[in-house]
């Protein structure tokens, strides 16, 4: 079988074996004669560049890094957070032709993002789980300044402009609440996240905001936070217990809190019938299995994976030019939107 070598599609084509290399690998400035020979010449012999080849011309390695939290008392990949937003970064990193490389970072130690580039040798990079925390906000810093391509996805920080896709957790919360108010609901308990998470903060505003609007003031004695999980949500359930008769409804920061807290509940002996009105977070898989199926704002977790490497492989892509890299900030904000299930309604509004 005959296979022809780059040095004969550049003798064939009249130019160097350079110049077969930048045109089919789509480098540098090129008259288009030239690239009309070079390609007419390559179809002719049937030449086909390798993809290894293709890499080393490009300055990519094909390696998309993505980071998450070292978590090691949770499955993070059964989480309907994680697994979604997995699969939109899967799906548009396979169809970019990239393949993902899983960074496991420990809360516990140092953060130094610039070291994946330069020991992973990682084309661009997306952060999962990052939080409120001065080594990891430097880190980031350093990234922004070194001009590597990464794109934070569902955080952002006060005072700091990175690259980032999230939702719009304030409008989330808001809806959530909204929804309980118009039924008639004032004492509204609210399950958040650990403030170190912008996702937990923003929702803390858009309960606040949701308050403000009906003149109701804030009593902190209904305000508890959890870490997202089910067993936080269960725990939650016994700190609720002795205020259960001047709460109406719940509010969770996510599904996994708001079902251990039903849980958690019934297991304290209260009938279902007398579990407040609930509302949780992300409107998961699991919200239509609960009784009473569980109302939930849904987040667009897969959208914003795939939005993450469509961005940042444009950054990389801009980063590798001749020209300078965008000095626009990405940052997009996907809407949210509430899903109604039988866990908020009134008993009235039931029985009518």
């Amino acid at each position: 079988m005959f296979i022809a070598s780059r040095k004969e599609v550049a003798e064939l084509a009249g130019v160097s074996e350079a110049t077969v290399s930048r045109v089919l690998n789509n480098v540098g400035p090129l008259k288009e004669e030239t690239k009309e020979r070079v390609l007419a010449a390559a179809l002719k012999l049937g030449y086909t560049p390798s993809s290894l080849a293709q890499s080393f011309a490009r300055r990519r390695s094909g390696h998309l890094g993505v980071v998450m939290p070292y978590l090691p008392n949770a499955r993070l990949f059964s989480t309907y957070y994680f697994s979604e937003i997995l699969n939109g970064i899967g799906s548009k990193a396979r169809e970019e032709g990239y393949d993902l490389l899983m960074l496991f970072r420990n809360a516990e130690e140092r953060v130094d993002y610039n070291e994946l580039f330069k020991i992973r040798k990682i084309d661009a990079c997306i952060v999962l789980g990052a939080k409120e925390d001065p080594g990891e906000i430097a880190s980031l810093r350093r990234l922004k300044e070194e001009g590597h391509p990464f794109c934070l996805i569902n955080q952002h920080f006060e005072g700091e402009t990175f690259h980032e896709v999230d939702a719009d957790h304030v409008e989330g919360s808001w809806q959530a609440v909204r929804h309980l108010l118009d039924q008639g609901f004032t004492r509204i308990a609210f399950l958040n996240g650990p403030a170190s998470y912008s996702n937990s903060r923003d929702r803390l505003t858009g309960y606040l905001s949701a308050l403000e609007e009906s003149n109701l003031p804030l009593d902190e004695s209904l305000l508890f936070e959890g870490n997202f999980s089910r067993k936080s949500g269960a725990i939650a359930a016994k700190k609720m217990l002795p205020l259960l008769n001047e709460i109406d409804a719940i509010v969770a920061a996510n599904d996994r809190m708001a079902i251990g807290l039903q849980q958690g509940l019934q297991e304290l002996g209260i009938p279902r019938d007398r579990i407040p009105a609930m509302v949780g977070y992300d409107d998961s898989d699991a919200a239509e299995l609960t009784t009473p199926a569980l109302s939930s704002v849904r987040v667009p977790f897969y959208e914003l994976g795939e939005i993450a490497v469509s961005k940042v492989l444009e950054l990389h892509g801009n980063s590798r030019s001749e020209i300078s890299p965008p000095s626009q900030i990405i940052q997009i904000k996907l809407p949210t939107e509430l899903v109604i299930r039988a866990s908020s309604k009134s008993k009235k509004s039931e029985e009518e």
